[in-house]
């Protein structure tokens, strides 16, 4: 059961590795200067960095119904759902309130609005507004 490295000396070892790990270095360096090339040529010119306020993956969007506006940079977005039940076919309508972040108080009661998922902004804060679909006549 012998190996390689059984008749090379410490020297000789020693030098393999020190072989392998420049070519690794190498190998990471191309690639992080391609990877660099490849971000920096995916933004225009004087294009705003996005907002980074979420984890990894794409964020949630969601449609909902605005409900309260009444506090300062902070909306009230109901969100109905139907689906049929599963065993009774049955269609089984559920809504779910959630707070948003409306930065420049621009959503009303009634108004449809497009929210994306966000960074905890608040206690009950994890939303942002996106746009304002349409508004409440």
């Amino acid at each position: 059961m012998s190996n390689g490295n059984a008749q090379r000396t410490p020297e000789e070892r020693a030098a393999q590795r020190l072989e392998h790990r420049r070519k690794n270095a190498a190998e990471r360096r191309r690639y992080r200067l391609k990877q660099r090339e490849k971000r920096e040529s995916g933004s225009g010119p004087a294009a705003e960095p996005p907002v980074e306020d979420h984890g990894p993956g794409r964020p949630r969007e969601r449609r909902g119904v605005v409900v309260s506006d009444k506090a300062d940079k902070t909306i009230t977005v109901r969100i109905d759902s139907a689906r049929m039940h599963r065993v009774y076919g049955k269609v089984v309508r559920e809504s779910t309130r959630l707070h948003a972040h409306d930065e420049r108080n621009e959503a009303g009661t009634g108004d449809t609005v497009r929210v994306v998922e966000s960074r905890p902004l608040s206690r009950t804060k994890r939303w942002r507004l996106l746009e304002v679909l349409e508004r409440a006549r």
